[in-house]
Protein backbone atom coordinates (compact mmCIF):
# COMPACT_ATOMS: atom_id res chain seq x y z
CA UNK A 1 0.00 0.00 0.00
CA UNK A 2 1.10 3.36 -1.32
CA UNK A 3 2.09 5.85 1.71
CA UNK A 4 0.21 8.71 1.23
CA UNK A 5 -1.43 11.89 3.49
CA UNK A 6 -4.15 13.37 2.80
CA UNK A 7 -4.35 17.18 3.01
CA UNK A 8 -7.46 19.39 3.14
CA UNK A 9 -7.48 23.02 2.43
CA UNK A 10 -10.04 25.13 4.16
CA UNK A 11 -8.57 28.02 5.56
CA UNK A 12 -9.96 30.45 3.00
CA UNK A 13 -12.32 33.59 3.49
CA UNK A 14 -14.74 32.82 0.69
CA UNK A 15 -14.22 36.59 -0.63
CA UNK A 16 -16.01 35.86 -4.45
CA UNK A 17 -18.88 33.72 -2.46
CA UNK A 18 -21.08 36.24 -1.72
CA UNK A 19 -22.69 35.30 1.08
CA UNK A 20 -22.55 35.51 5.11
CA UNK A 21 -21.13 32.20 5.71
CA UNK A 22 -17.63 31.15 4.08
CA UNK A 23 -18.11 27.80 2.15
CA UNK A 24 -16.44 25.73 3.99
CA UNK A 25 -19.08 25.90 7.02
CA UNK A 26 -21.94 25.74 4.69
CA UNK A 27 -23.90 22.92 6.67
CA UNK A 28 -24.87 19.69 5.21
CA UNK A 29 -27.55 18.16 6.90
CA UNK A 30 -25.84 18.90 10.49
CA UNK A 31 -22.05 18.62 8.70
CA UNK A 32 -20.04 21.61 8.28
CA UNK A 33 -19.08 21.48 4.34
CA UNK A 34 -15.23 20.88 5.19
CA UNK A 35 -16.10 18.01 7.57
CA UNK A 36 -18.51 16.36 4.83
CA UNK A 37 -16.00 16.53 2.37
CA UNK A 38 -13.25 15.10 4.67
CA UNK A 39 -15.03 11.93 5.58
CA UNK A 40 -16.28 11.62 1.90
CA UNK A 41 -12.57 11.53 0.96
CA UNK A 42 -11.75 9.35 3.89
CA UNK A 43 -13.62 6.60 2.10
CA UNK A 44 -11.43 6.30 -0.51
CA UNK A 45 -8.32 5.48 0.85
CA UNK A 46 -6.42 4.18 4.11
CA UNK A 47 -4.15 7.30 4.36
CA UNK A 48 -1.05 7.35 6.42
CA UNK A 49 -2.22 11.06 7.95
CA UNK A 50 -4.73 13.42 7.36
CA UNK A 51 -3.93 17.46 8.12
CA UNK A 52 -6.67 20.15 7.69
CA UNK A 53 -5.82 23.60 7.32
CA UNK A 54 -7.92 26.03 8.85
CA UNK A 55 -8.21 29.96 9.46
CA UNK A 56 -6.91 31.00 12.77
CA UNK A 57 -9.92 32.25 13.97
CA UNK A 58 -11.36 28.82 13.21
CA UNK A 59 -9.52 26.19 14.27
CA UNK A 60 -10.39 25.44 17.71
CA UNK A 61 -14.29 25.14 16.74
CA UNK A 62 -13.11 22.65 14.08
CA UNK A 63 -11.18 20.77 16.20
CA UNK A 64 -14.11 20.07 18.15
CA UNK A 65 -15.76 17.80 15.16
CA UNK A 66 -12.62 15.84 14.08
CA UNK A 67 -9.46 13.80 15.58
CA UNK A 68 -7.43 14.77 12.58
CA UNK A 69 -4.72 17.09 12.50
CA UNK A 70 -4.83 20.60 12.05
CA UNK A 71 -2.70 23.49 11.35
CA UNK A 72 -3.38 27.30 11.07
CA UNK A 73 -3.57 28.34 6.83
CA UNK A 74 -1.42 31.22 5.62
CA UNK A 75 -2.11 34.41 4.27
CA UNK A 76 -2.11 32.52 0.44
CA UNK A 77 -3.16 28.67 -0.63
CA UNK A 78 0.71 28.07 -1.22
CA UNK A 79 1.60 29.32 2.49
CA UNK A 80 -1.22 26.98 3.45
CA UNK A 81 -0.17 24.23 1.47
CA UNK A 82 3.48 24.92 2.88
CA UNK A 83 2.18 24.47 6.78
CA UNK A 84 0.46 21.53 5.81
CA UNK A 85 3.90 19.72 3.99
CA UNK A 86 5.84 20.75 7.70
CA UNK A 87 3.63 17.90 9.57
CA UNK A 88 3.83 15.52 6.54
CA UNK A 89 6.21 12.58 6.43
CA UNK A 90 4.65 10.04 3.52
CA UNK A 91 6.20 9.46 0.32
CA UNK A 92 2.85 11.20 -1.10
CA UNK A 93 0.24 13.55 -0.63
CA UNK A 94 -3.28 14.33 -1.96
CA UNK A 95 -4.18 17.40 -2.00
CA UNK A 96 -8.00 18.83 -2.15
CA UNK A 97 -9.76 22.29 -1.57
CA UNK A 98 -12.79 22.07 0.16
CA UNK A 99 -14.64 23.82 -2.51
CA UNK A 100 -14.07 20.96 -4.72
CA UNK A 101 -16.83 18.98 -2.58
CA UNK A 102 -18.38 16.28 -4.55
CA UNK A 103 -15.31 14.40 -6.16
CA UNK A 104 -15.88 11.30 -7.30
CA UNK A 105 -14.72 8.06 -5.19
CA UNK A 106 -13.36 6.65 -8.41
CA UNK A 107 -11.40 9.56 -9.49
CA UNK A 108 -9.37 9.31 -6.45
CA UNK A 109 -8.45 5.94 -6.73
CA UNK A 110 -7.55 6.48 -10.39
CA UNK A 111 -4.96 9.11 -9.20
CA UNK A 112 -3.61 6.68 -6.41
CA UNK A 113 -2.62 3.95 -8.78
CA UNK A 114 -0.89 6.46 -11.06
CA UNK A 115 1.58 7.48 -8.12
CA UNK A 116 4.59 7.85 -9.59
CA UNK A 117 8.23 9.13 -7.60
CA UNK A 118 9.20 12.89 -8.66
CA UNK A 119 6.14 13.52 -9.75
CA UNK A 120 2.35 15.26 -10.05
CA UNK A 121 -1.03 13.83 -11.34
CA UNK A 122 -3.55 15.97 -11.94
CA UNK A 123 -7.06 15.48 -13.15
CA UNK A 124 -8.25 17.89 -16.26
CA UNK A 125 -11.20 18.19 -18.81
CA UNK A 126 -11.27 19.38 -22.26
CA UNK A 127 -12.84 22.71 -23.07
CA UNK A 128 -16.20 22.40 -25.22
CA UNK A 129 -17.02 26.10 -25.48
CA UNK A 130 -14.80 28.28 -28.36
CA UNK A 131 -12.05 30.42 -26.48
CA UNK A 132 -10.58 33.46 -27.52
CA UNK A 133 -7.20 34.90 -25.29
CA UNK A 134 -6.50 38.60 -25.77
CA UNK A 135 -9.20 39.33 -28.59
CA UNK A 136 -8.26 36.51 -31.20
CA UNK A 137 -9.94 33.29 -30.74
CA UNK A 138 -7.46 30.20 -30.35
CA UNK A 139 -7.31 26.16 -30.27
CA UNK A 140 -9.40 24.70 -27.49
CA UNK A 141 -8.32 21.23 -28.46
CA UNK A 142 -5.06 22.87 -27.10
CA UNK A 143 -6.33 23.58 -23.82
CA UNK A 144 -7.09 21.80 -20.29
CA UNK A 145 -9.63 23.14 -17.23
CA UNK A 146 -7.26 21.72 -14.84
CA UNK A 147 -9.29 20.23 -10.96
CA UNK A 148 -8.10 18.82 -8.02
CA UNK A 149 -7.63 16.91 -5.87
CA UNK A 150 -3.99 16.23 -7.33
CA UNK A 151 -1.54 13.86 -6.15
CA UNK A 152 1.88 14.76 -5.44
CA UNK A 153 5.64 13.50 -4.20
CA UNK A 154 5.93 14.23 -1.05
CA UNK A 155 9.36 15.98 -0.85
CA UNK A 156 9.28 17.01 -4.43
CA UNK A 157 6.20 19.47 -3.57
CA UNK A 158 8.04 20.44 -0.23
CA UNK A 159 10.71 21.76 -2.07
CA UNK A 160 8.66 23.35 -5.08
CA UNK A 161 6.71 25.48 -2.73
CA UNK A 162 9.68 27.26 -1.01
CA UNK A 163 10.37 29.02 -4.04
CA UNK A 164 8.72 33.12 -3.85
CA UNK A 165 6.83 32.35 -6.72
CA UNK A 166 3.21 32.14 -6.78
CA UNK A 167 1.63 28.97 -8.06
CA UNK A 168 -2.34 28.48 -8.14
CA UNK A 169 -2.16 24.40 -7.53
CA UNK A 170 0.53 21.79 -7.66
CA UNK A 171 0.32 20.60 -11.14
CA UNK A 172 1.33 24.84 -11.86
CA UNK A 173 4.68 24.08 -9.38
CA UNK A 174 6.04 20.95 -10.65
CA UNK A 175 5.52 22.34 -14.54
CA UNK A 176 7.58 25.64 -13.56
CA UNK A 177 10.49 23.69 -12.19
CA UNK A 178 10.53 21.32 -15.37
CA UNK A 179 8.91 18.32 -13.31
CA UNK A 180 6.79 15.46 -14.93
CA UNK A 181 2.70 16.54 -14.66
CA UNK A 182 0.52 13.67 -15.61
CA UNK A 183 -2.87 14.67 -16.78
CA UNK A 184 -6.03 12.08 -15.85
CA UNK A 185 -9.61 12.05 -17.17
CA UNK A 186 -11.18 14.41 -14.61
CA UNK A 187 -14.89 14.46 -13.71
CA UNK A 188 -17.54 17.56 -14.41
CA UNK A 189 -19.17 16.27 -10.95
CA UNK A 190 -16.03 17.37 -9.25
CA UNK A 191 -17.36 21.16 -9.81
CA UNK A 192 -15.65 23.53 -7.73
CA UNK A 193 -17.83 25.73 -5.24
CA UNK A 194 -16.89 29.70 -6.29
CA UNK A 195 -19.68 31.73 -6.66
CA UNK A 196 -23.15 31.10 -4.72
CA UNK A 197 -24.66 29.80 -7.53
CA UNK A 198 -22.66 27.48 -7.98
CA UNK A 199 -24.09 25.54 -5.30
CA UNK A 200 -27.15 24.86 -7.45
CA UNK A 201 -24.54 22.42 -9.63
CA UNK A 202 -23.19 20.21 -7.01
CA UNK A 203 -25.53 17.66 -6.85
CA UNK A 204 -23.74 15.72 -3.71
CA UNK A 205 -24.84 18.34 -1.02
CA UNK A 206 -27.57 18.45 1.56
CA UNK A 207 -29.40 20.74 2.85
CA UNK A 208 -29.02 21.94 6.34
CA UNK A 209 -31.08 20.23 8.98
CA UNK A 210 -33.89 22.36 10.72
CA UNK A 211 -32.49 22.78 14.27
CA UNK A 212 -31.63 25.64 16.53
CA UNK A 213 -29.10 25.94 19.01
CA UNK A 214 -28.92 27.48 22.49
CA UNK A 215 -26.41 29.80 24.02
CA UNK A 216 -26.61 30.96 27.86
CA UNK A 217 -24.50 34.58 28.91
CA UNK A 218 -24.44 36.07 31.96
CA UNK A 219 -22.31 39.43 33.12
CA UNK A 220 -21.56 41.69 36.32
CA UNK A 221 -19.65 44.56 36.50
CA UNK A 222 -19.18 46.74 39.89
CA UNK A 223 -19.83 50.75 39.31
CA UNK A 224 -17.14 53.33 38.85
CA UNK A 225 -17.78 57.06 39.84
CA UNK A 226 -17.38 59.36 36.51
CA UNK A 227 -17.06 57.18 34.27
CA UNK A 228 -19.63 57.08 31.74
CA UNK A 229 -22.41 54.57 31.23
CA UNK A 230 -22.91 52.41 27.66
CA UNK A 231 -25.59 49.55 28.48
CA UNK A 232 -26.67 47.38 25.67
CA UNK A 233 -24.89 50.45 23.13
CA UNK A 234 -26.57 53.20 24.28
CA UNK A 235 -25.55 55.61 26.66
CA UNK A 236 -27.20 56.14 29.76
CA UNK A 237 -27.58 59.09 31.84
CA UNK A 238 -25.94 58.28 35.47
CA UNK A 239 -23.48 59.59 37.71
CA UNK A 240 -21.26 56.31 37.46
CA UNK A 241 -20.27 54.08 34.61
CA UNK A 242 -18.92 50.46 34.86
CA UNK A 243 -15.19 49.43 36.06
CA UNK A 244 -13.75 46.98 33.60
CA UNK A 245 -11.13 46.83 31.24
CA UNK A 246 -13.16 47.62 28.26
CA UNK A 247 -15.87 50.53 28.34
CA UNK A 248 -18.15 47.78 30.57
CA UNK A 249 -21.24 47.34 28.62
CA UNK A 250 -22.31 44.39 30.50
CA UNK A 251 -25.29 43.87 28.64
CA UNK A 252 -23.09 43.32 25.28
CA UNK A 253 -20.34 41.28 27.04
CA UNK A 254 -23.40 38.77 28.11
CA UNK A 255 -24.80 38.52 24.73
CA UNK A 256 -21.39 37.87 23.37
CA UNK A 257 -21.56 35.08 25.59
CA UNK A 258 -24.68 34.01 24.45
CA UNK A 259 -23.93 33.78 21.06
CA UNK A 260 -20.27 32.19 21.77
CA UNK A 261 -22.19 29.39 23.63
CA UNK A 262 -24.67 28.87 20.77
CA UNK A 263 -22.06 28.66 18.42
CA UNK A 264 -19.59 27.40 20.73
CA UNK A 265 -16.96 29.16 20.06
CA UNK A 266 -15.08 29.80 23.65
CA UNK A 267 -15.76 32.68 25.93
CA UNK A 268 -16.00 36.46 25.41
CA UNK A 269 -12.39 36.17 27.79
CA UNK A 270 -11.05 33.85 25.41
CA UNK A 271 -11.24 36.11 22.28
CA UNK A 272 -11.27 39.61 24.33
CA UNK A 273 -8.69 38.92 26.79
CA UNK A 274 -8.53 41.46 29.72
CA UNK A 275 -4.25 41.38 29.92
CA UNK A 276 -4.59 42.54 26.51
CA UNK A 277 -3.61 46.20 25.69
CA UNK A 278 -5.57 46.31 22.67
CA UNK A 279 -8.78 46.06 24.69
CA UNK A 280 -8.24 48.78 26.94
CA UNK A 281 -11.79 50.96 26.97
CA UNK A 282 -12.42 48.43 23.68
CA UNK A 283 -15.94 49.90 22.06
CA UNK A 284 -18.25 47.44 23.16
CA UNK A 285 -20.26 47.41 20.43
CA UNK A 286 -17.17 46.73 17.92
CA UNK A 287 -16.32 43.57 19.90
CA UNK A 288 -20.01 42.34 19.65
CA UNK A 289 -19.49 43.04 16.01
CA UNK A 290 -16.45 41.28 15.68
CA UNK A 291 -18.58 38.09 17.09
CA UNK A 292 -21.79 38.23 14.86
CA UNK A 293 -19.13 38.37 11.97
CA UNK A 294 -17.75 35.21 13.32
CA UNK A 295 -20.89 33.28 14.03
CA UNK A 296 -22.28 33.74 10.51
CA UNK A 297 -18.63 33.33 9.12
CA UNK A 298 -18.82 29.66 10.98
CA UNK A 299 -22.26 28.81 9.19
CA UNK A 300 -25.28 30.51 11.65
CA UNK A 301 -28.28 32.74 11.78
CA UNK A 302 -29.51 34.48 14.62
CA UNK A 303 -32.74 33.69 15.02
CA UNK A 304 -33.73 35.66 18.79
CA UNK A 305 -32.10 37.16 21.81
CA UNK A 306 -33.15 37.30 24.69
CA UNK A 307 -31.76 39.67 27.74
CA UNK A 308 -32.68 40.36 31.52
CA UNK A 309 -31.39 43.30 33.46
CA UNK A 310 -30.98 42.90 37.16
CA UNK A 311 -30.28 46.48 38.26
CA UNK A 312 -31.70 48.97 41.29
CA UNK A 313 -29.85 51.53 39.33
CA UNK A 314 -29.95 53.31 36.56
CA UNK A 315 -33.45 52.93 35.55
CA UNK A 316 -33.81 50.81 32.44
CA UNK A 317 -37.41 51.02 31.49
CA UNK A 318 -36.70 54.87 29.46
CA UNK A 319 -34.31 52.66 27.60
CA UNK A 320 -35.37 49.79 26.57
CA UNK A 321 -37.04 50.23 23.21
CA UNK A 322 -33.28 52.44 22.36
CA UNK A 323 -31.91 48.88 23.60
CA UNK A 324 -33.45 46.73 21.37
CA UNK A 325 -32.88 48.99 18.18
CA UNK A 326 -28.94 49.43 18.97
CA UNK A 327 -28.41 45.61 19.36
CA UNK A 328 -31.18 44.93 16.80
CA UNK A 329 -28.81 46.75 14.15
CA UNK A 330 -25.50 44.96 15.87
CA UNK A 331 -27.06 42.41 14.98
CA UNK A 332 -28.22 42.95 11.60
CA UNK A 333 -31.75 41.40 12.75
CA UNK A 334 -34.82 42.49 13.16
CA UNK A 335 -35.96 44.24 16.68
CA UNK A 336 -38.92 42.08 16.67
CA UNK A 337 -36.00 38.96 17.44
CA UNK A 338 -34.91 40.65 20.87
CA UNK A 339 -36.40 41.53 24.62
CA UNK A 340 -34.79 42.83 26.69
CA UNK A 341 -36.34 43.08 30.55
CA UNK A 342 -35.40 44.63 33.29
CA UNK A 343 -36.17 43.65 37.43
CA UNK A 344 -34.45 44.13 41.15
CA UNK A 345 -33.00 42.30 43.32
CA UNK A 346 -35.66 43.96 46.02
CA UNK A 347 -32.88 45.66 47.90
CA UNK A 348 -30.79 42.15 48.18
CA UNK A 349 -27.23 41.73 47.40
CA UNK A 350 -24.63 43.70 45.32
CA UNK A 351 -27.15 44.99 42.97
CA UNK A 352 -29.52 45.84 46.19
CA UNK A 353 -26.74 47.96 48.05
CA UNK A 354 -26.36 49.91 44.59
CA UNK A 355 -22.96 48.65 43.86
CA UNK A 356 -22.84 46.90 40.40
CA UNK A 357 -25.44 45.77 37.55
CA UNK A 358 -26.03 42.25 36.24
CA UNK A 359 -27.20 40.89 33.05
CA UNK A 360 -28.59 37.46 31.84
CA UNK A 361 -28.85 37.13 27.88
CA UNK A 362 -29.91 33.80 25.72
CA UNK A 363 -29.20 33.69 22.22
CA UNK A 364 -30.99 31.22 19.61
CA UNK A 365 -29.33 30.44 16.35
CA UNK A 366 -29.97 28.19 13.44
CA UNK A 367 -28.21 26.85 10.49
CA UNK A 368 -27.70 29.14 7.64
CA UNK A 369 -30.47 27.62 4.66
CA UNK A 370 -28.38 28.14 1.84
CA UNK A 371 -30.72 25.41 0.16
CA UNK A 372 -33.55 28.87 0.00
CA UNK A 373 -31.30 31.57 -1.70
Amino acid sequence: MKSISLILLAAGDSRRFELPVKKQWLYQYDKPLWLFVLERMQKSYSFENIIVVANKDEITLMKQFSNVTFVQGGASRQESLRNALRVTYSDYVLVNDTARACVPLKLIDTLIQKAKPKSCIAPALTISDTCYYDGKPIDREKLLRIQTPQLSCSATLKELLESQEVFTDESSAFFAAGKEVLFIEGSREAKKLTYKDDLKLLPCLQAPINQSRSGFGIDIHSFEVGKPMVLAGVPIESPVGFKAHSDGDVAIHALIDALLGASSLGDIGELFPDSDPQYKDANSKELLQRVVTLVKNVGYTIEHCDLTILAEMPKVAPYKEQMRKSLAQLLGICSSKINIKATTSEKMGFVGRKEGVAVYATATLNYYRWDRI
